[in-house]
């Protein structure tokens, strides 16, 4: 499906390479649309009542009513798959993508500006953290990680094992409360930093696909998900993993944890996954249309936002 290959475009991509940063002949725009909300979405941030979601061909939206309706960002200066949005306050914020492009927004969504992009090594990224406003991470293909230490003004691309063993996919990075950050890569890997991600360490499971994601529990347990319905936990920061009972063989992509607690994990083909014991075990729920969704958020009335190939689709909690 297209939202795949728009999400992992991993088999068939060139090398890493050595090209450097291209800014100053990005010309094209992203395109507006007025169905901007119903093209493919692939993340979301949610922040001071607003919500951010981003997508192909630079697609980038905003809504100021819990999702109950849309509008596009002014300027987008660039029409590269967007994979993943994060917010470090209710007006700076970024998205990252395929060739390696990050969007700086300084007015809470409304327009941005490329703040960097190499296409030589066709390397996209997939996720973003900032511990604070001046410091961030981006991650990426081929054991990619990119670092600011100026607000995103200026990036440094790096590798996350600079011993050149591993060249692992990272598709996510998460961060606990005490400052701990993970990175959800391919063949069952995770990897750990203690340091403000100067250093990471690699973490092993028992499972040899990929991980897509996860996230930090309220508990404190940390919870990854990836393909064919796979879910692992861990209650010892890392040190050991547990798989979740799902009963199903449908990959995951999204999750969000409820104010409630309660866990809701949402991926291909309809699924949705909601657990009701942190994380231990997950009840399954097909959608009648099938459709395949990358990111879930709380919406408005209880209801819950998908965001995937059709674009912004609504779910009642099962």
């Amino acid at each position: 499906m297209r939202w795949i290959l728009a999400l992992a475009l991993m088999a068939g991509l060139g090398s890493l390479g050595g090209g450097t940063a291209a800014l100053a002949a990005e010309k094209e725009m992203a395109r507006a649309s007025q169905l901007a909300n119903r093209a493919l979405l692939l993340d979301y941030a949610a922040f001071g009542g607003r919500l951010v979601a981003v997508g192909e061909f630079g697609n980038i939206i905003y809504s100021d009513d819990a999702g109950r309706s849309w509008a596009q960002a002014k300027s987008v200066p660039s029409r590269t798959t967007l994979t993943n949005v994060v917010f470090v306050n209710q007006k700076l914020g970024f998205a990252v993508g395929h060739d390696t492009a990050i969007l700086r927004t300084e007015d809470g969504g409304d327009t941005w500006e490329l703040v960097y992009k190499d296409d030589s090594g066709e390397v996209p990224l997939f996720g973003t953290l900032f511990l604070d406003e001046e410091r961030g991470l981006a991650v990426g293909a081929f054991g990619t990680i990119m670092r600011t230490e100026n607000g995103g003004k200026t990036w440094a691309s790096d590798l996350i094992d600079d011993s050149g063993e591993d060249d692992y996919h990272l598709n996510a990075i998460f961060g606990a409360r005490d400052g701990t950050i993970y990175v959800a890569a391919e063949a069952g890997s995770i990897y750990k930093s203690t340091d403000a991600g100067k250093t990471f360490r690699l973490l092993s499971t028992d499972y040899e696909g990929s991980f897509w994601n996860g996230m930090v529990l309220d508990s404190g347990r940390v919870l990854i998900w990836g393909m064919r319905g796979n879910v692992y936990y861990s209650d010892t920061q890392g040190q050991t993993w547990i798989k979740a009972q799902t009963a199903t063989d449908r990959s995951i992509m999204g999750g969000v944890q409820l104010p409630n607690g309660r866990i809701v994990l949402t991926g291909l083909l309809g699924l949705i996954l909601v657990s009701d014991d942190n994380g231990s075990s997950f009840t399954e729920t097909v959608r009648s249309d099938r459709s395949s969704f990358a990111a879930v958020s709380r919406g408005a009335d209880g209801r819950l936002i998908l965001y995937g190939d059709p674009g912004v689709s609504w779910q009642d909690l099962p």
